[in-house]
């Protein structure tokens, strides 16, 4: 792999956002959630620490705001120890690059993300076919083509621990990607889900711009494998988390969590399945 990094060709800026845009919110003394536009980026750390990484890279054009927002949190000259991905999809890696070049720290994900993260291999094309919202029928917009790491990106340990942050094991959640992970803190039950569920009805454009909460499936668009999809939903209730902050929508935590996500799980295929679209079994299987 080469050393530079690049963005693909269809990298751009996405004239979408929410009303909870920039403000960022503590989870828990040390799990801080930052929303850019429509999805959120996350700080695994104190306050003030030198010891903490970020997770996932937000949206394109978004490097100034978190490193903002890092400077808030932390102080000046506060470099996490590394950027860790849920997956590599355009609203999760859009500013890697330019944190990357800034910070000059790795990038750890699952080994079957890498071939999306070093120019190998592209996203199946989302879907704007399935039901749900505009969001949905926009997705043809969004880019799907692979940022070229290099080799700043490495895979994440085999056994479940997550460099630099030794309570928290990664958990393998495909469905949306092939490579997407989840991190979990059994210790307070603490879960990172990324996108393997979410917390506010991605393909809906108002739900979206007001996050109006509630748990429902991967977003339809870019998921792909709704058999691997279901089964991570079901893996990641089975760990009975306390509190969530997912990819996209408002931090849930207690019996509103447990209770929403237990109901994802017993009725997946009608929360989150789309009734028809490229990737809903028995269509479209190409990728």
């Amino acid at each position: 792999m080469k050393d530079e990094m690049e963005y693909s060709d269809d990298h751009r800026f996405i004239p979408v956002t929410s009303l909870t845009s920039g403000i960022g919110q503590a989870v828990t003394s040390d799990i801080y959630c930052f929303p850019i536009q429509v999805v959120n980026v996350v700080f695994l750390g104190e306050p003030d620490t030198d010891n903490w990484m970020l997770v996932d890279a937000g949206m394109p054009r978004s490097a100034d705001d978190i490193i903002k927002e890092v400077e808030n949190r932390f102080g000046e000259d506060k470099a996490p120890r590394g950027i860790i991905l849920t997956h590599g999809h355009f609203d999760h890696v859009g500013a890697i690059v330019e944190l990357v070049e800034h910070w000059d720290v790795p990038v750890y994900a699952h080994e079957a993300e890498i071939p999306y993260l070093t120019g190998e291999k592209s996203y199946p094309e989302p879907d704007p076919t399935v039901e749900g919202g505009m969001v949905a029928k926009m997705s043809p917009y969004f880019p799907n083509e692979p940022v070229n790491l290099g080799n700043h990106v490495q895979a994440l340990p085999a056994d479940g621990s997550v460099p630099h942050l030794e309570e928290w094991k990664w958990v393998h959640t495909p469905g949306h990607s092939p490579g997407h992970v989840s991190f979990f803190r059994e210790q307070d039950r603490s879960l990172i889900a990324g996108d393997a569920f979410v917390t506010v009805k991605q393909e809906n454009l108002f739900k979206v711009m007001v996050q109006e909460q509630e748990i429902s499936g991967p977003p339809r668009y870019l998921t792909p494998d709704w058999q691997a999809a279901r089964e991570s939903v079901r893996k990641l209730e089975e760990l009975k988390p306390n509190v969530a902050v997912t990819g996209h929508g408002i931090p849930m935590s207690g019996e509103e969590l447990s209770s929403q996500l237990k109901y994802l799980v017993e009725h997946f295929d009608r929360i989150a399945v789309p009734d028809y679209g490229r990737y809903v079994d028995g269509q479209d299987k190409e990728h």
